[in-house]
């Protein structure tokens, strides 16, 4: 199993959004970086876990696990011409953007900011994608070790 951070805006689509959904599952849609989409593409698996974090907020951090729940597939954004996330280049033979489904664990037991993951930045989280000065990715591997020493923060 591999182990994920995707970020979202609470504004646009929150944990308590996920939870809300029917069978707790939404497609993680319009991702459109290269390097995220080709970690959706090519390195997620069905049943790897994922820190849900919420980004460009008051307090951006870590709010709650979900896990991959689908193979990927075509975004279907990139071909809807009504869509913000419309892209003339794709088409049905030749999608650019993929995605993946997502489904709900829980809610932390507490939100772990950023700026707390950053106080261990030197000690246990060093090297961690997420705290590298100009990462900007809503999409990046976790270590195992990283993950795990974010979960005993709770």
């Amino acid at each position: 199993m591999a182990y994920w951070l995707m970020k979202s805006e609470p504004d646009a689509f929150s944990i308590d959004d996920l939870r809300n959904r029917p069978k707790q599952t939404e497609p993680w849609d319009g991702i459109r970086n290269y390097q995220a989409r080709n970690f959706m593409r090519d390195r997620m698996e069905v049943g790897d876990q994922a820190f849900f974090y919420h980004s460009n907020c008051a307090e951006p951090g870590i709010v709650g696990v979900m896990e991959i729940a689908s193979t990927p597939y075509p975004d279907p954004g990139q071909f809807d011409p009504d869509s913000k996330y419309f892209d003339p280049k794709a088409t049905p033979e030749q999608p650019r953007w993929q995605l993946v489904d997502v489904r709900y664990i829980r809610h932390l037991k507490r939100n772990i900011a950023l700026s707390e993951l950053r106080e261990h930045a030197e000690g246990p989280l060093a090297g961690m994608k997420l705290l590298a000065k100009g990462n900007r990715l809503s999409i990046m591997p976790v270590a195992e070790e990283h993950w795990e020493f974010i979960l005993s923060l709770e």
